[in-house]
């Protein structure tokens, strides 16, 4: 069993940057890949970014160059870094653990999810 909690969202203006945290326990997560997701109001949920264990990190493209995922292993914990945010961002944002290690972007390979963190960025 896996517990995932996420952190760090909250308001924020237009161009600013959030670091959103995903604490796992239960198991270490080493060799898993581990995902953002998120859901916009009237959406469905979508894949932000992946890191999977020995490989380099994947983002959609909307977010690329703009966010960084990123692991420490020591403390089990996943990143997002969020720079220059746009309005269009704004979602609740869910973390994702698949315990194969498939390094997919389709929400059915992760097995497990965390309550999702509201980030909110205004114009």
């Amino acid at each position: 069993q896996v517990q995932l909690v996420e952190s760090g969202g909250g308001l924020v203006q237009a161009g600013g940057s959030l670091r959103l945290s995903c604490a796992a326990s239960g198991r270490t997560f080493v060799t898993y890949t581990m995902g953002w997701f998120r859901q916009a109001p009237g959406k469905e949920r979508e894949f932000v970014a992946y890191i999977r264990w020995g490989t380099v990190p994947y983002y959609t493209d909307v977010v690329k160059g703009r966010f960084t995922i990123s692991s420490d292993n020591s403390k089990n914990t996943v990143y997002l870094q969020m720079n220059s945010l746009k309005p269009e961002d704004t979602a609740v944002y869910y973390c994702a653990a698949d315990t194969t290690n498939r390094g997919s972007t389709l929400l059915r390979t992760y097995d497990y999810w965390g309550q999702g963190t509201q980030v909110t960025v205004s114009s």
